[in-house]
């Protein structure tokens, strides 16, 4: 049974091997991420040839996501380790010399002229919270809220602070070359606080030539703030729930993701939900009832695609969360199948408003009509996502000629793509389509599929054709 929502897996220690890849791959895992917050060129290079060899192998395109790091801000040496109480005095210095937990400074110095008195400084994801009690040239004066254990190395996040911090950093930028030489499919920008961000990297990516699709991280509560037009500047997003639950109250960031998803949703941009999906499955077998929950909860947001994170990088049992995310996912999508709930208008150019209405028009003939699944034809990828956002009932198969394009539409909830070649005649593209469906079990001899054939193969004036096709095999 095909997954409808996309399921993305980190790949790390846990899961680099070819083994590991190749059972990822088999359980339809079709983004892989690549974390370049660890590891080296060396070792990614080495994970991205196992990826794209092995895919070779399977029917459906496999989609390969970089994710930069971004302008992480860390405490420095800290020597030896000590604890903070509540309502001790603790100097954070503009420097990034050694020192101790009561005076110490942070790898990024020149942002403490950037902190004013008053604001929150959060460490080791906010088990350990100060405030700025005063304010020198090179160092605050801070109060301990929550105290706890501090060592070198520790994060920071200042949710607070208007921080005057390139997105890209240098490394980053070393790993964006990476990617273009290595041709990436898509790349995840960390830290996103204004749309400008997204475009100085598209700018890179311009001049290079290269067609990888940004991703904005969504991390901070200045992106949230600023959705609308990062959105529009990006190809998709990523709820990264867990810094977000760092840098704003954790009881707004549901409100937030269903805000981004809906968003998402209504100008056919993907969504990613992320961060802690199935974190217990680190180290245990079975997820909890809450984790399932927040999975079904995604899914019934209509969100695009979940990620799993340390789940599958790290974790004892990767294979086992991918199959439990795959399960939670299906449940749920067969639930919102069955749903009578409307489905809202999609906002699309002006230029593709006539596909708009027949992909629209698609997903409401499906409410009525029994197939198995759709099959569309598209080169460059709009008919494929368009009818994703129409979210019909039942799965898209989407034959592309362009691998890249194809890898790219796996993002895509609903739309299972394949790399296939431009067919000569309508008789040779129906013997290709079924060909895919009986070979891969994706559809039966009798079952009944609906076509949106390539318009090269209709008649001279024809634009548009929907055709219901009963597989005779």
């Amino acid at each position: 049974m095909i997954t409808k929502t996309t399921i993305v897996a980190t790949v790390g220690p846990a899961t680099a091997s070819e083994q590991m890849i190749q059972a990822l791959i088999d359980r339809r895992v079709t983004v892989f991420r690549l974390n370049f917050s660890h590891g080296d060129f060396a070792s990614h290079q080495q994970t991205l040839d196992r990826i794209r060899r092995l895919s070779k192998t399977a029917a459906w395109a496999v989609c390969v996501m970089g994710d930069l790091c971004g302008p992480k801000i860390r405490a420095a040496t800290i020597a030896p380790e000590g604890r903070l109480e509540i309502d001790e005095q603790v100097i954070i210095r503009a420097d990034s010399e050694q020192g101790t937990p009561h005076s110490f400074g942070i790898t990024a110095p020149q942002l403490v002229s950037d902190i004013k008195i008053g604001e929150r400084i959060l460490i080791d994801d906010g088990t350990i919270r100060l405030v700025v009690a005063d304010k020198e040239a090179d160092r605050l004066i801070c109060t301990v809220q929550v105290g706890g254990t501090i060592s070198t190395g520790k994060g920071v996040n200042l949710p607070d602070t208007d921080l005057n911090l390139p997105a890209i950093t240098e490394r980053d930028w070393e790993y964006v070359r990476w990617a273009i030489d290595n041709d990436l499919d898509y790349l995840a920008l960390s830290f996103v606080q204004r749309a400008e961000e997204i475009f100085t990297l598209r700018k890179t990516l311009t001049e290079a030539n290269s067609p990888i699709r940004v991703v904005a991280k969504i991390e901070k509560p200045a992106a949230v703030k600023h959705i609308a037009s990062i959105l529009h500047a990006s190809d998709a997003l990523l709820v990264a729930r867990g810094d977000l639950g760092v840098e704003m109250d954790l009881a707004h960031v549901p409100a937030a993701q269903k805000q981004m998803t809906a968003l998402g949703r209504r100008f056919g941009k993907p969504v990613i939900v992320a961060t802690q999906v199935l974190q217990s499955m680190i180290h245990n077998p079975v997820p909890t009832r809450a984790e399932v929950s927040d999975v079904a909860n995604a899914v019934m947001d209509y969100a695009d695609a979940v990620m799993l994170s340390g789940e599958t990088a790290v974790g004892d049992w990767p294979i086992q969360a991918v199959e439990f995310l795959a399960h939670a996912c299906r449940v749920t999508e067969r639930s919102l199948d069955t749903s009578e709930a409307p489905r809202p208008t999609i906002e699309t150019l002006p230029e593709l408003h006539d596909r708009e209405a027949v992909t629209r028009a698609v997903a409401m003939m499906l409410d009525r009509l029994d197939a198995r699944l759709i099959v569309a034809w598209t080169v460059s990828g709009q008919v494929a996502r368009l009818l994703s956002k129409a979210r019909p009932d039942v799965p898209i198969l989407a034959l592309c000629p362009d691998a890249r394009v194809a890898r790219q539409l796996a993002f895509y909830y609903g739309v299972l793509s394949v790399h296939a070649a431009a067919p000569r005649d309508m008789a040779a593209w129906l013997e290709q389509v079924e060909a895919l469906c009986l070979d891969n079990g994706w559809a039966a001899r009798g079952d009944d599929i609906l076509l949106l054939p390539p318009e090269g193969l209709l008649s001279p004036h024809s634009r548009w054709a929907i055709m219901m096709h009963t597989i005779a095999g």
